[in-house]
């Protein structure tokens, strides 16, 4: 990454965040970057959102990365891999990134974390019955493990990176692994979506997007110079 964009906050994701690990298993990060603002002015300015570098054969390494803008515009979207950038083992944070991770109850509404969620969790089951990559269980773990995320987030407010230590970790563990068959996890998905359609019902959380524009706003300030 160029000397002119600085990386406020860097975050370890994937397997190795959520705990499920084996062996062979990448090392993924995600990152939030902020572009001086002064260049934003400048003739012939193109604005790189996002940044993917990718892992190379001697060690398996995964980086996406936002500018902070892109990134709080998805948040607020409620994509779920944003908001979990949010709760991730913190690798590399400076001040900037420690205000940007206080924002999370600010960025995230109950009625957009749900459509969004749901969304994600769809893909992630069309993948696993599409058997994706060779590699079915790794989205069927995805699939249950967001709806199980969701739930978190509408009844706590937040939700457990870590999925291993949850009550589901265990199965989310087996069906990673491949112990569990299709059916079983598609009903497991079922019932947390029900779970969360219930919970929906009495979450009444709402952004605060006047308190991220403001954040912003202070931000694109101070890297004018």
């Amino acid at each position: 990454m160029e000397k002119t964009h600085t990386t406020v906050l860097r975050v370890l994701v994937g397997s190795q965040a959520h705990g499920l690990e084996a062996p062979e298993s990448d090392v993924d990060f995600r990152s939030v970057f902020v572009i001086p603002t002064a260049d934003m002015f400048r003739l012939g300015f193109k604005y790189e959102s996002t940044r993917l570098r990718e892992g190379r054969p001697e060690g398996q390494m995964d980086e996406a990365s936002w500018e902070v803008g892109r990134f709080l515009a998805l948040a607020v979207q409620c994509h779920p891999l944003v908001l979990e950038t949010f709760l991730a083992p913190v690798t590399t944070m400076d001040e900037w990134g420690k205000e940007l991770r206080g924002l999370f109850p600010a960025v995230w509404s109950a009625r957009r974390a749900y459509d969004a969620f749901l969304g994600y969790a769809a893909n992630q089951r069309k993948k696993f019955l599409e058997k994706k990559d060779g590699r079915p269980e790794k989205y069927a773990a995805a699939y249950v493990r967001v709806l199980y995320n969701l739930c978190e987030l509408l009844r706590s407010d937040s939700f457990a990176v870590r999925i291993a230590d949850t009550p589901v970790g265990e199965t989310i563990g087996r069906i990673k692994q491949g112990q569990m068959s299709a059916g079983a996890v598609i009903d497991l998905g079922e019932d947390w979506m029900q779970e969360a359609a219930r919970r929906l019902e009495t979450c009444r959380h709402e952004a605060d997007l006047e308190r991220v524009n403001g954040f912003l706003i202070r931000l694109r300030k101070a890297f004018l110079v």
